[in-house]
């Protein structure tokens, strides 16, 4: 089963699928898709460490995502990716300006075909107003068409709001 879980900052997202890994009772894999480029963001990455159960293997993958999904999805596992949007961030300030076209493809190209059970985990950031920077009016644009395009490879989709989740398509359970 493949899972989008969308939500907020701090809306309890990431809480949400490392409960629903957890509950798998499978061997999990943790993609996270963070880079420390300050202070800031390193404590934040420090606080996401801490939470993980210390059995759960960790997969720092910025770029390559479908690889690194590829290389950890097993039948009888977990996969949790977490976060979609920092990983479409990352991409977005790559060097090279077709990379993110060449990962979103090979994203939506494999996670039909991936064994066991994938967690994604993604900020929604539409809700709010339009950008007014370029940049940003694209980063908005490309989450949505992304979440979208995922929405419909996944077979439950939730959305997070003050620690509560919403069952946009499939089921809790």
């Amino acid at each position: 089963m493949r899972t989008l879980i969308l939500g907020g900052a701090r809306s309890g997202k990431s809480a949400l699928a490392e409960r629903l890994a957890a509950a798998t009772e499978h061997p999990v894999a943790y993609i996270a898709t963070a880079q420390a480029h300050d202070e800031e963001m390193a404590a934040r990455i420090a606080h996401h460490r801490a939470r993980r159960p210390a059995h759960w293997h960790s997969v720092e993958e910025p770029l390559a995502l479908a690889d690194a999904l590829r290389a950890y999805a097993r039948p009888g596992g977990c996969v949790l990716v977490d976060c979609l949007t920092l990983w479409l961030s990352n991409l977005l300030g790559a060097d090279d300006p077709e990379r993110f076209a060449r990962e979103r493809e090979a994203l939506l190209e494999a996670l039909p075909t991936l064994p066991g059970q994938v967690l994604l985990v993604s900020n929604e950031v539409g809700l709010g107003v339009v950008p007014m920077g370029e940049l940003s009016r694209r980063f908005v644009d490309e989450a949505g068409r992304l979440h979208q395009a995922l929405a419909t490879r996944c077979e439950r989709v939730l959305f997070v709001a003050a620690g509560l989740p919403l069952v946009l398509k499939g089921s809790l359970a």
